[in-house]
């Protein structure tokens, strides 16, 4: 694996750890009235990256069994000018993506809520679980850092030892930052929880132009990625 491979996937990793699942949905658990349920947080943060770990698996074996007579077509230019139009036409259409929602628009009851209050109360473990099996579901289609990641990954031409190796650390890296978070909330409670209250509204407030930023930087690393290989810039 390339070094500028290895830096893209690790910039993918770290857009992917801003998504609902990974980051929005671990502080709504962590500005949670009371003491903070730290053996539930780590069972939701490690059951979304095991997850998506599986998933990256059965992606990248599913397409390197059914491309393997294809690899060569995969690096061929022409395969790496589509990367840069598609990648070129994510980072433009961003700036279309709606960003403000109409002032009298009424916002939806806020479920995180009542689903965080669940899970951070008395319920069963299997809940957290639960609702991180379907968050990763929920988000799974339009993890476009992710299917790009595994995209890459695939057309890398790498052996299965060293991509399954790769997904494992790009899945730790998405859950680093609400780790790092998590840790912060444990050690100095008072000093971060309002912080972390004010940067889960404004995430939840913010979710359509969040996703716009994500589409356009999406768009820019694979772009970057094609022009790279067809040695556009010096």
């Amino acid at each position: 694996m390339t070094p500028d491979l290895g830096l893209t996937l690790a910039a993918l990793a770290l857009v992917d750890s801003l998504s609902i699942g990974t980051l929005l949905i671990p502080l709504f658990f962590l500005v949670a009235p009371g003491r903070v349920r730290t053996g539930r947080v780590l069972l939701y943060l490690a059951t979304i990256a095991v997850f998506y770990f599986l998933v990256g698996l059965a992606l990248t074996a599913g397409a390197d069994a059914l491309l393997s007579g294809f690899s060569e077509l995969l690096r061929s230019p022409a395969a790496r000018w589509t990367q840069l139009v598609l990648g070129a036409g994510l980072l433009i259409g961003s700036f279309w993506i709606d960003r403000k929602r109409p002032e009298s628009e009424e916002r939806p009851p806020n479920r995180l809520a009542l689903l965080r209050d669940r899970a951070m109360g008395d319920g069963a473990p299997t809940l957290v679980v639960a609702l991180a099996l379907g968050a990763g579901l929920v988000e799974l289609a339009t993890m476009l850092p992710y299917l790009g990641a595994v995209g890459m990954i695939t057309a890398a031409g790498l052996p299965p030892q060293v991509w399954a190796g790769v997904l494992a650390i790009y899945c730790l890296v998405m859950i680093v930052p609400a780790l790092v978070l998590l840790t912060a909330r444990v050690v100095a409670r008072r000093l971060v929880e309002p912080p972390l209250a004010k940067l889960a509204a404004w995430l939840e407030k913010n979710s359509a132009e969040n996703t716009a930023w994500i589409v356009g930087i999406v768009g820019f690393l694979l772009a970057r990625d094609a022009a790279s290989a067809l040695e556009l810039f010096p």
